[in-house]
């Protein structure tokens, strides 16, 4: 059994997501990629509200969100490979930028109400307290990066047929 089979069976292993990327470009030991544009992304009922589009062209969008990769693959230019990171680094990140500020506002809110009982201090109180929370944030989100969490790892190479669309299962119509 070779370790790729083992990973499968081991279910203790933490899952990954996956996503498809180019390399565009090659420095040294490092791989810039770019993540794969997918049909689904502008087409669903809440487009008009996604942060996920960005701002400007397709292009400028899919340079921001241009991320390196250690080359220990050999990957040259124009290539498509499959990357991957952990989903509970994604949980963890999630709790971070959400949880951390918007514990922080609502517990200082709570607080000054309760010792005030004033609308305005309240309101004060909690922007501070999301304040402070955005700065702890901030600091675990460096914390987690340094140590290496949020990196994308690479998994294999793609090959032509290798597409992150959304499945859609073709059901029997139910009979009257």
């Amino acid at each position: 059994m070779t370790a790729t089979e083992e990973n499968r069976m081991d279910f203790s292993a933490p899952a990954m997501v996956e996503g498809i990327a180019h390399v565009v470009a090659v420095e040294g030991s490092v791989a810039w990629l770019e993540p794969e544009q997918t049909t689904s992304c502008g087409r669903c009922a809440s487009s008009s509200a996604c942060g996920a589009k960005g701002i400007g062209t397709t292009a400028s969008r899919l340079e921001a969100r241009r991320f390196s990769l250690d080359n220990q693959a050999g990957l040259a230019v124009g290539e498509r490979v499959v990357v991957g990171i952990r989903e509970n680094a994604l949980v963890k990140a999630s709790l971070t930028a959400y949880a951390i500020p918007l514990t922080t506002a609502l517990i200082s809110g709570a607080m000054a109400q309760w010792a005030e009982g004033r609308d305005g201090i309240t309101m004060a109180a909690m922007f501070g307290g999301l304040l402070l929370g955005l700065g702890l944030a901030r600091l675990s989100a460096s914390r987690l990066s340094t140590r290496g969490e949020l990196a994308p790892r690479f998994l294999r190479r793609a090959d032509t047929a290798s597409v992150c669309h959304p499945v859609t299962l073709n059901m029997p119509k139910a009979e009257k």
